[in-house]
């Protein structure tokens, strides 16, 4: 096996018009998540013929505006934008650790932001036909920030009209396991 360089694509589609990726199938990822997401996603876009685009976003900047040409600037929530860079550098390698010996054809996308919002424009913007979710881990810190801010499939699901895929990962919770804990 050879070493990939995660700054270079052999099988991933060049970065292109949005126009190339009309009617793609969107895979929301983040690094250490199960390859089963890009998996399925691969697959839906397969029996769909649609494009496959995997899209990671840095929850460490926001949006502080768009030009009127579309390109979005972008400032960090904290001084140490390095988190965000390596974040998409896993990845990419994920992408290419997954996809790639399967001869699968992928462009990658980072945006910046709230998940739920920023996937919900890039699907509007080339009108996606699938959206592609993981779910996470249930641990206590996780139940509290989902309690909250509440997951970005169900942020998904009450922003936009298109179907969402939700790909279980982990243990499977029991049918009388409370997946809230209160203490």
């Amino acid at each position: 096996m050879t070493d990939v360089d995660p700054q270079i694509s052999t099988t991933a589609t060049p970065e292109g018009s949005d126009t190339d990726l009309r009617g793609a199938v969107l895979v929301a990822a983040i690094p250490g998540q199960s390859p089963r997401v890009m998996l399925e996603g691969a697959h839906f876009a397969r029996l769909m013929q649609a494009p496959l685009v995997i899209v990671h976003v840095d929850v460490t900047r926001f949006v502080t505006y768009e030009d009127p040409d579309g390109y979005v600037h972008s400032s960090p929530v904290d001084i140490n934008v390095a988190s965000g860079a390596a974040e998409l550098t896993a990845v990419r390698l994920a992408a290419h650790t997954t996809l790639d010996p399967k001869g699968i054809a992928w462009e990658l996308r980072q945006l910046v932001g709230d998940p739920a919002i920023a996937l919900k424009n890039l699907a509007q913007q080339l009108d996606a036909k699938l959206l592609v979710v993981g779910t996470r881990d249930r641990g206590i810190g996780e139940s509290i920030r989902e309690f909250f801010t509440g997951s970005v499939a169900a942020r998904l699901a009450h922003r936009q009209h298109r179907p969402i895929l939700v790909v279980p990962l982990g243990t499977v919770a029991a049918d009388d396991e409370d997946l809230w804990p209160q203490d």
